[in-house]
């Protein structure tokens, strides 16, 4: 089960259904030559109107996009579990917010935005990488990303041992059909246990030229590392980074393994700039360390139409 998914079970989305209100658009005068969206940002105006959605996304300067699942092709238990609990998402968690996938990439394509990346689900990885990786390759994707291990599979030092094991094969399969595959890291696996830490034993039990990494910056801040360190340790791994700040320096209660300990964290989250992020450091460490794609991602954002345009402009001159 997508970890998203599970904690936007409990937290009530009511107050966030106008988001990206139309008339509420900041035109930059110099949009970055290549700037992404994750667009879980901003999923409810999405699914209400696609179209309108992404001009506005556009307007703001952004031009790649980052999908996030389930689609037609996923696993059969993964569409399950999101419809379960749509009635509380506020929108069908398509990866195509309605549409075909010819019909979204060509609407995309026509709004001038190019799709690096695309989020799934272990089980569609391993189980139907053929339909994933086509359909990765007809949007021009390079990557395919896990936003997260299950937490079923992660109990343990001998869990990521085995998660080591499978992403290599997952790594080895994505290689054969042209694309990458990619390990979202949360804020979980980042404190020792039994004088290890088990984020550890991903980067070394895996294939370096086939099991990529991306970095969410505030996630890994609040699971009591530090994002540079991981990048200069591990230079070349990190190929993505997912753009949010942080208002003050806050940590999971313990691990960060659950739902119950990112929820209290989610009213720190700040557009880039609004924080204690060294923006200035860490991207010029990404980008020497190998990082080659940007995505703003500020889960679910209250004020989209504000806040997303704070980021980009502050961005912009950075990247």
């Amino acid at each position: 089960m997508i970890p998203r998914r599970t904690f936007i079970q409990k937290t009530s989305l009511a107050g966030a259904a106008a988001l990206l209100l139309p008339g509420c658009i900041s035109n930059l005068k110099n949009p970055l030559k290549t700037m992404g969206i994750q667009l879980f940002t901003v999923p409810l105006s999405l699914s209400a109107d696609v179209r309108s959605g992404l001009e506005q996304l556009a307007a703001m300067g952004f031009n790649q996009l980052e999908l996030f699942g389930p689609y037609p092709f996923s696993d059969p238990a993964n569409i399950a579990s999101w419809k379960a609990v749509t009635p509380m998402l506020g929108f069908d968690g398509s990866g195509y917010f309605g549409l075909s996938q010819t019909e979204f990439l060509n609407l995309a394509r026509t709004l001038g935005f190019s799709i690096p990346s695309i989020h799934t689900d272990l089980a569609t990885l391993e189980n139907n990488m053929d339909a994933l990786a086509e359909a990765a390759q007809a949007a021009g994707a390079t990557y395919l990303v896990l936003p997260s291990i299950p937490e079923e599979y992660r109990k343990d030092l001998d869990g990521y041992r085995s998660m080591a094991d499978r992403f290599n094969k997952i790594g080895e399969k994505a290689l054969e059909r042209g694309v990458r595959f990619t390990y979202h890291n949360h804020g979980y696996g980042l404190k020792e246990k039994e004088g290890i830490t088990p984020i550890d034993l991903i980067f070394s039990g895996t294939d370096p030229q086939s099991v990529f990494f991306e970095m969410d910056i505030f996630w890994t801040m609040a699971g009591g590392a530090d994002p540079i360190s991981l990048m200069e340790k591990h230079p070349n791994r990190y190929k993505m980074m997912h753009l949010k700040d942080m208002k003050e320096q806050v940590y999971f209660a313990e691990d960060g393994d659950n739902p119950s300990e990112w929820i209290p964290l989610f009213p720190y989250m700040c557009s880039a700039g609004q924080g204690v992020v060294d923006w200035d450091r860490l991207i010029t460490v990404a980008k020497t360390s190998g990082v080659e794609h940007f995505f703003v991602e500020q889960d679910m954002v209250a004020n989209p139409e504000i806040a997303l345009p704070q980021s980009i402009e502050f961005l912009s001159k950075r990247l």
